[in-house]
């Protein structure tokens, strides 16, 4: 039998601890040695001769990697395999001269190695589930151009309907009928959807509708963009969300003493389920007068405090191109405005207004003072081959195009759904910037809250698993927003109520966190309806 140990003779080398603990095992005093047959003589010569011959790390990393093993299992002494520990540290040494950045091959094979293994099983079960739990709208292209095409047979709408702005809102969803038309829902749905839209307004452009997919109870699309019962049924007294004690001036809110925002229109191209402004959007589309926008534009100008300004309604490019001009050269005019946002959902739910025009008018815009377009994008189903192409056009021509997710029931709520999401956007040149705890004000969509815990579980899992620009801030809006940092959330009483702390004036606040109860039940929006 031939010696354990192998050949002891060496030359002195200087290895990390890493490498050192590697050939000391390797060379280790063994029991019980097993002598290889000639597969496994082979292979380790197959492996040394590799390891010897070509100017790269992978071979060595191989060869250590099997003698390791061999050790391990079998106790397969060094020499046995023709080898001694002097080839063990010319291999060791060479691996650390090659490589760029004098990694040790101990370091690279029991360290770095298994850490990627671990964090490789970390994530193989989101990778595994992504595609089917959270399918994007370019995962689902084909479907959805079938949908389009049966939309538009419906509607009657010609291709070039299809692909402009009056076409779309001239041929929006806008009434319990024509949904029936083109979505097969239950009765029961169909009459809760009618006693919902008495009370509060329901529209859908074409292109929207046609991201619903087909016999998917609980649709993402649906759920934010079709009313169901309970809007009816939660019916409480709402907390005004932007209400006269912080309206300063007219079409002004003012949070903030350095940022505030013009409520520019009350038009959408969809009306979201979730919608602060919810019972303030009204049953006309307005574009106010320019004596209105006058009076917004003389407070800003008259407060030297402000710095950033954000237009939004409604949807900031729902207004007509002349308007938004408007705005924002008389922004661009005020010498203490420095920033300019602009808030849509317009690359989502109407692409086709994305025109040359319009990017014309933000990138002159931005040519003068940084322009960021704030969008919000709650579910990868939003990303389409078309929003992403939308979103690439603005991408180039502001400073930053960011993301405002809201955290919803049904929606986004999984680990799954929400790294899915982020990562999607992140690919389609929006920055993941926060996500929203969905406000307590408006009872009318209290079923779609979420647990903060639920909440703060999903954001910090995203570290270390997915890119950390794709990482948004979660933060509650109460009086501000409040990021949820662990620091940030002082406590909870027994009224199911978080005490927060903001972290700007140390001003501690009362906020209700969502029903478990409500969040717990069985039977959700579309999912009550398929009873009958």
């Amino acid at each position: 039998m031939a010696n354990c140990t192998g050949n002891r003779v060496s030359t002195i080398h200087s290895f990390d601890e890493y490498t050192n603990n590697l050939i000391e095992e390797i060379c280790s005093n063994t029991h019980d040695c097993q002598e290889p047959d000639d597969k496994v003589r082979k292979e380790i010569a197959s492996l040394v001769s590799s390891a010897m011959k070509k100017n790269l790390t992978a071979p060595i990393v191989s060869l250590f990697a099997k003698l390791q093993e061999y050790h391990r299992k079998f106790n397969i002494p060094l020499g046995a395999l023709g080898l001694d520990r002097s080839r063990l540290e010319e291999l060791a040494l060479k691996h650390q001269q090659i490589d760029e950045h004098m990694v040790s091959v101990g370091g690279r094979l029991t360290q770095a190695l298994p850490i990627a293994d671990e964090a490789n099983d970390r994530v193989e079960a989101y990778l595994a589930q992504k595609g089917v739990e959270a399918a994007s709208g370019i995962e689902l292209w084909p479907e959805i151009q079938e949908n389009a095409k049966r939309i538009k047979h419906i509607l009657r709408m010609s291709d070039a309907d299809w692909n402009s702005t009056s076409g779309q809102l001239r041929n929006a969803v806008d009434s319990v009928e024509t949904l029936g038309s083109l979505i097969n829902l239950p009765g029961k749905a169909i009459e809760a959807i009618g006693r919902v839209t008495k009370t509060y307004r329901m529209r859908l452009t074409p292109y929207y509708t046609s991201l619903i997919m087909p016999g998917l109870v609980n649709d993402p699309i649906m759920l934010q963009s079709i009313p169901t019962g309970e809007m009816i049924d939660n019916a409480g007294i709402e907390i005004p969300p932007v209400a006269a004690d912080h309206s300063p001036a007219r079409l002004i809110d003012q949070f903030y003493p350095r940022v505030l925002t013009i409520k520019a229109t009350n038009m959408c191209a969809m009306y979201c389920t979730h919608c602060l402004r919810l019972a303030h959007i009204g049953k006309r589309d307005k574009v106010y007068s320019k004596e209105a926008y006058g009076e917004a534009l003389a407070y800003i100008r008259n407060n030297d405090r402000i710095r950033d300004v954000l237009i939004t309604g409604g949807d900031a490019f729902i207004l007509p191109n002349s308007i938004l001009k408007f705005i924002l050269a008389e922004l661009d005019g005020i010498d203490h405005v420095k920033i300019k946002r602009l808030g849509t959902r317009v690359p989502v739910t109407m692409p086709m207004r994305v025109n040359d025009e319009l990017l014309d008018i933000l990138e002159a815009s931005n040519d003068q003072k940084p322009v960021r377009v704030v969008t919000q994008i709650n579910t990868a189903r939003e990303i389409t081959p078309v929003s992403r192409d939308t979103f690439r056009k603005i991408s180039k021509r502001v400073f930053a195009v960011l993301n405002q997710a809201v955290l919803l029931k049904g929606i986004n709520d999984s680990r799954v759904k929400m790294w899915k999401l982020c990562e999607t956007i992140q690919e389609s040149y929006v920055r993941p910037y926060y996500i929203f705890n969905c406000s307590y004000r408006n009872p009318q969509f209290k079923h779609f809250r979420v647990p903060l815990e639920v909440g703060r579980d999903i954001v910090e899992s995203m570290y270390g698993n997915i890119s950390g620009d794709a990482i948004p801030r979660y933060i509650s809006t109460a009086g501000g927003k409040i990021p949820m940092h662990r620091d940030n959330v002082v406590g909870k009483n027994d009224s199911n109520e978080y005490t927060l702390r903001k972290p700007w004036n140390d001003v501690e606040v009362l906020y209700p966190d969502a029903d478990p109860d409500v969040y717990d039940k069985k039977g959700f929006a579309f999912e009550e309806y398929m009873k009958e």
